[in-house]
């Protein structure tokens, strides 16, 4: 699964073809051992990150929101996306 972003110890990927489980647009993260798919919106759809991680995870859609929704277009169709940038 390609890295899309990664700050203060999370790591935020999103998968290629990857919208069947979920049907609707998210990104995987990953901090310590915690993991959880999380939709461009910001609801998490499965698994669990402690609040504090959340909330910068939040802050960084709303920050990339169109930016995120295009990498997922291409990932649906199989094209490589670009990284983005993390929070300063």
């Amino acid at each position: 699964m390609p890295e899309l972003c990664r700050f203060q110890n999370i790591i935020i990927r999103m998968q290629f073809n990857d919208n069947t489980q979920h049907y609707k647009p998210h990104i995987h993260v990953q901090y310590a051992e915690h993991r959880a798919a999380i939709g461009i919106d910001g609801e998490i759809l499965a698994g669990a990150i402690p609040s504090k991680q959340y909330k910068l995870i939040e802050a960084w859609l709303i920050l990339h929101e169109e930016e995120l929704y295009k990498a997922w277009t291409n990932a649906v169709r199989g094209v490589a996306f670009d990284k983005i940038k993390p929070l300063d």
